[in-house]
């Protein structure tokens, strides 16, 4: 199949999503699909090579048979790119576009996972009624993050009183809505998930950050991290972990692929962190190595990704609105 691949867009991942965006193109030719492979550069404008690309006949997307945005953040993991899509009638990989702009709002989907009763930290909205009292009842040290953003850009570690005030500061340049969370003591777990209704997880590893914490640059900076696959947790409590995904993944609304984030308390609880819906996608991340180790190659989980589209973009296409 002819697949395009995004990459790049106007958010401040725009070079994690380059790294992603190439990954995959070379995942889907190994595959043996024929790869476009499109950037959108941080202005919004939209390139093939050096070539810009219109979106119309001819410009790469209408032609194509389905379109992989290997985008991460706003304007590409929050539901805008999956609104273009669903209009230009494209299958496309991943979540739909509530679902998507649900997931990438810490806020909201924090929210609907209290409703659901999932187990998480606790967390309040800056602004809201009463939110100072409640980040002196949740102690320190806190977690002020912007709602609305990955890859841990614009988060603060708040170990004094003192030190809140500029920690909004850097939360709020980024995004207006700004969260803020109690601290977990747990252990970093992550679990990736694949499929449509019929969601599989994978077997969850555990992230050991070389740094204060899991920021940014340990993130993406080599040697920063190491991922332990699989978990050195108990039976018991990697079925819990991977139920918990798979409930995750639902209440989102979530299609495709995420990968769930938790935290394994000492005491042996579970807490649900978050659920990323458009993961770092190289050879390398988290999401793909999980696969790698239950067996499924960087090559075929792209090429199951694109197959998971197709039957969600036909299944839509026999609903009339």
């Amino acid at each position: 199949m002819r697949i395009a691949v995004l990459s790049g867009g106007r958010s401040s991942e725009h070079d994690v999503s380059l790294r992603s965006g190439e990954a995959v193109a070379g995942g889907l030719a190994e595959a043996g699909h024929e790869v476009l492979s499109l950037t959108i550069g941080r202005d919004g404008s939209w390139s093939h090579g050096l070539d810009p690309v219109a979106l119309v006949p001819g410009g790469g997307l209408l032609d194509s048979d389905a379109v992989f945005p290997a985008l991460h953040g706003p304007f590409g993991e929050d539901g805008s790119i999956q609104g273009l899509l669903e209009c230009l009638d494209v299958p496309y990989v991943g979540s739909d576009v509530l679902a998507s702009a649900v997931c990438m709002d810490k806020l909201t989907l924090k929210r609907l996972f209290a409703e659901h009763g999932l187990p998480q930290v606790d967390f309040v909205s800056v602004g809201e009624a009463g939110w100072e009292k409640r980040c002196a009842a949740m102690g320190l040290p806190l977690w002020v993050k912007p709602s609305r953003l990955g890859s841990s850009v614009g988060i603060s570690r708040v170990a004094a009183p003192e030190d809140l005030a500029a920690a909004l500061d850097v939360a709020l340049r980024h995004d207006p809505r700004v969260i803020v969370e109690a601290s977990a003591r747990g252990r970093e777990v992550e679990c990736s998930l694949l499929g449509n209704d019929d969601v599989r997880p994978s077997p969850p590893g555990e992230i050991l950050a070389h740094g204060d914490w899991y920021d940014f640059e340990t993130k993406y900076s080599e040697g920063g991290m190491e991922l332990i696959v699989p978990a050195p947790l108990a039976e018991e409590a990697v079925a819990r972990l991977r139920e918990l995904a798979v409930e995750a993944f639902r209440i989102g609304g979530c299609a495709g692929l995420a990968r769930c984030d938790f935290f394994v308390e000492p005491d042996g609880q579970i807490l649900v962190n978050e659920i990323n819906t458009m993961p770092g996608f190289t050879e390398t991340s988290v999401y793909a190595k999980l696969w790698e180790a239950d067996g499924l190659s960087y090559p075929e989980l792209c090429d199951r990704l694109v197959g998971l589209a197709i039957e969600r973009h036909t299944a839509a296409r026999s609903h009339s609105f």
